[in-house]
């Protein structure tokens, strides 16, 4: 083979092993709604991550844990945005992972790990933040949370 077709066949292999690696550790995310290799220079603006943390019951540490890998495992892969299911509070526990879960984006958007992240119950065309977030990551004008002011979920912008 020559050298630029194995530079291309190792790439195309990295990038698919961190892929299957990503997938197959479950760590919450669903499905991607796009999926671009990283390369330098190309602009992979728009990828859009949906955790579900509240599908198992976990207690508010193990939620804050799942919150705090995601965030690292989207940005390391070029993700632009997460929404994170964490649920209202229906169960009778009060909210506690939302509340928390909210609390723990505040001192991570002050560390600069994260740049900002919108309440779903702000989450409309109305709020200057998510308007932001279009041109951040175009997938989330067609998301089916926007306008329902759903207060369990959190759209996190990286």
């Amino acid at each position: 083979m020559t050298g630029s077709l194995q530079l291309a066949l190792n790439k195309i292999h990295d990038y698919n092993v961190v892929v299957n690696i990503w997938i197959n550790m479950g760590g919450g995310f669903n499905e991607p709604r796009r999926l671009i290799p990283r390369e330098e220079g190309k602009n992979i603006s728009g990828l859009l991550r949906e955790i579900n943390i509240k599908s198992d019951m976990p207690s508010v540490d193990d939620a804050i844990r799942r919150i705090t890998y995601n965030i690292k495992t989207a940005s390391a892969l070029g993700v632009s945005a997460l929404k994170i299911v964490h649920g209202y509070g229906s169960s009778g526990k009060g909210g506690s992972i939302r509340i928390e879960a909210r609390k723990y984006l505040d001192r991570q958007k002050s560390n600069g790990a994260i740049k900002y992240y919108i309440k779903g119950e702000d989450f409309s065309i109305f709020d200057e933040a998510t308007r932001n977030s279009f041109a951040i990551c175009d997938s989330l004008r067609r998301d089916s949370d926007i306008e329902r002011h759903n207060n369990g979920i959190t759209i996190v912008i990286l």
